[in-house]
């Protein structure tokens, strides 16, 4: 029985949708169980190569650990959703700032935000209606890199529902990239699945992650 054919066996024994991860332990077992037979009924004129079981012993115990080491790994992203789960509670009723371009009105006036990779010359911000028409127009004029925030006063417009916004920034002739940044409150937060979600209060939910800034 060659090194070869022993191989072939634990090959065999391992094989499940072309991915050695059946039970390490017990094929392990069956694998040392192959190599000691072998021993036992080798030829004494040719004996087994000591540099190929050496190779096979290193093989198997390198399979072992990465299951091992897949397990620590599992384990510790379990206790880290915990932890974000922890620190999630701690934001339930608080003011978020989240990527979006939702404005909710409140007491007249709506604040939201937006986010610069590179310095702009102008900014503008369109408030838009429901149905996508322009409302008003905020000229910010140039802006560092960066967040910034910005106030609409909402005038006659203070009762209107489903009201976004644009941001335009331009360097000379060239337009920039911007993240629209909206102002909401943590209602409650989801830990289904393996991601944290934050559940909010008036535009949906967001990923934990994506939290910019909170009050």
């Amino acid at each position: 029985m060659a090194v070869s054919n022993v191989q072939s066996a634990y090959d065999k024994l391992n094989a499940k949708s072309g991915v050695q991860t059946a039970n390490e332990a017990g094929a392990a077992d069956r694998f040392l169980k192959l190599l000691v037979a072998q021993m036992q009924n080798q030829d004494p004129l040719s004996p087994m190569d000591n540099a190929q079981v050496t190779s096979q012993m290193a093989q198997i115990q390198s399979v072992t650990g990465i299951e091992n080491l897949n397990k620590t790994v599992q384990g510790l992203s379990g206790q880290f959703m915990q932890m974000q789960a922890l620190q999630g509670t701690q934001l339930i009723g608080r003011d978020v700032i989240v990527p979006g371009n939702k404005l909710l009105i409140e007491n007249g006036k709506a604040e939201a935000g937006f986010e610069l990779n590179t310095a702009a010359d102008s900014v503008k911000v369109e408030v838009l209606g429901p149905s996508g028409h322009v409302l008003d127009t905020l000229n910010l004029g140039a802006q560092s890199a960066g967040a910034h925030e910005f106030t609409w006063n909402a005038g006659t417009n203070a009762t209107a529902t489903g009201v976004t916004f644009r941001v335009t920034a331009m360097s000379g002739s060239t337009k920039l990239d911007t993240t629209p940044l909206m102002h909401d409150t943590v209602s409650a937060i989801n830990t289904s699945g393996d991601s944290l979600t934050l559940e909010l209060k008036n535009f949906g939910n967001v990923a934990y992650n994506q939290v910019k800034a909170f009050n």
